[in-house]
């Protein structure tokens, strides 16, 4: 994990991270909720949120720099059933090694909701592009396969909706230190997802009840 906890700074202070509409959402939908569990919060940007709306929040992660409340990976949460209102995970979900068992973990420790935001899947190109840019990436999803993986972990899918991002490219491959020579193959591979000097994605946030 000492990779992730050389990037914690960069992703604390990301803009495309620290703010935006998707977080704004995940606020409004965390209302009536009065505890969370941020997993793998990264720059912490979903807690402070969360926090700031007045919820009692604990952030796990498992990357001590990432500063976080409990050191664990998602497929592992040291947690009771039941345990929190709602459990978030934020940009996360497509570096979990089994993300089927993240999503099973996180549906457990859950009382009431579920909400998880990611990377829509696009094409292997995108795929091989992003394992290129940061080798801890391990795969997007499709809106069909998240329905998926909520419904198998005893989930029923409210909402969902989706969300551009832009990325300004250069900085982007800085955050995850991208070597210089895999960059143009990097670029090539997203010649689809590039607009001028930025990388444009779409995120998709569900929002999942337990049944």
């Amino acid at each position: 994990m000492s990779d992730w906890s050389s990037r914690a700074e960069a992703y604390r202070n990301a803009p495309e991270q620290r703010e935006g509409a998707d977080l704004d959402l995940i606020v409004r939908w965390a209302e009536g909720s009065r505890t969370a569990l941020d997993v793998a919060t990264g720059g912490g940007h979903v807690a402070r949120r969360l926090r700031d709306a007045g919820l009692q929040v604990v952030s796990a992660d498992p990357a001590p720099g990432m500063q976080p409340d409990v050191i664990c990976r998602a497929e592992d949460l040291p947690f009771a059933d039941g345990a929190f209102d709602l459990v978030v995970s934020r940009i996360a979900p497509h570096h979990f090694e089994d993300v089927a068992a993240a999503v099973a973990e996180m549906a457990r420790v859950a009382n009431d909701l579920v909400v998880l935001e990611d990377t829509l899947y696009v094409s292997e190109e995108v795929e091989k592009a992003e394992r290129l840019r940061d080798p801890t990436h391990v795969r997007s999803y499709s809106e069909e396969e998240w329905r998926a993986l909520l419904e198998a972990a005893g989930l029923e899918v409210e909402e969902i909706e989706a969300f551009e991002k832009r990325h300004p490219l250069e900085a982007w491959l800085d955050r995850s230190a991208t070597p210089d020579d895999d960059r143009p193959r990097v670029i090539e591979l997203l010649a689809g997802q590039i607009e001028g000097d930025e990388y444009v994605d779409t995120k998709l946030v569900l929002k999942a009840r337990k049944r």
